[in-house]
């Protein structure tokens, strides 16, 4: 039987970025969203394959935001799969330094801070996240329209202080082709909908990349590849 199509794009970022590498032990970020529990379902998937050598587990960051949690039906279509949802919780209020107020950077930062000291502690050689194509030409647009700089989430990088690598297998899967997948799939996921959301510098991306592609994946995949041909000669 045919895997999913989902998956064989991931296959391709994965074999493009040398994501999963022989003896590797993967954490997963799992927020509960549609992104990060289908990149679990692939891993789960890929596990099963012959010759499968690497593990994973998937970890997900509990706050103090009763809405931001992971629901138990979740955690049981997960299981289902055989993937058991390690918790570890953060008390991200606590953490804010005075003169500064609660967002969703300051806590997704914190996040992002706490899988990167669980995969040190505990021997994890890279840390996978559910960011996908939509998410990082957003990212590039914000910087460059708001910050002035050329850069971007990459599928993967090296952390030059730690011996971990951060990966982002769905970089070349589009928001819609996830979406596709999640409903045949029959996804039940969770939408973080605490107060303090302030996504408007990513929602007036999301809307600026529709108006620049129309929502066509194959124009996305054009301003992604120009980030691998960029011809120096003829920039400032």
């Amino acid at each position: 039987m045919p895997q999913p199509p989902l998956f064989s794009i991931i296959d391709k970022a994965v074999f493009d970025y040398h994501m999963i590498e022989p003896g590797d032990r993967i954490l997963v970020g799992a927020s509960g969203g549609k992104d990060s529990t289908a990149l679990i379902e692939y891993f789960a998937n890929r596990a099963r394959r012959k010759n499968c050598d690497f593990s994973f587990t998937a970890l997900h960051i509990e706050t103090d935001f009763e809405a931001c949690t992971m629901s138990p039906r979740l955690r049981e279509q997960l299981a289902e799969w055989n993937v058991e949802v390690q918790n570890y919780f953060v008390d991200v209020q606590n953490r804010i330094k005075e003169g500064h107020k609660m967002s969703c950077y300051w806590c997704s930062l914190q996040r992002r801070n706490e899988l990167v000291h669980y995969a040190l502690k505990n021997g994890y050689t890279k840390i996978a996240l559910g960011h996908h194509l939509d998410d990082i030409l957003e990212t590039l647009l914000m910087n460059m329209l708001e910050k002035g700089e050329l850069f971007t989430m990459p599928p993967r990088i090296n952390y030059k202080k730690y011996p971990i690598a951060i990966i982002r297998p769905l970089c070349y899967a589009d928001v819609e082709t996830i979406k596709a997948h999640a409903k045949e799939a029959g996804y039940i996921s969770t939408t973080c909908t605490c107060m303090y959301q302030d996504n408007s510098g990513r929602k007036d991306a999301r809307a600026k990349l529709q108006a620049l592609t129309e929502g066509d994946r194959r124009a996305k995949e054009r301003l992604f590849n120009s980030l691998r041909n960029i011809n120096t000669e003829y920039l400032p």
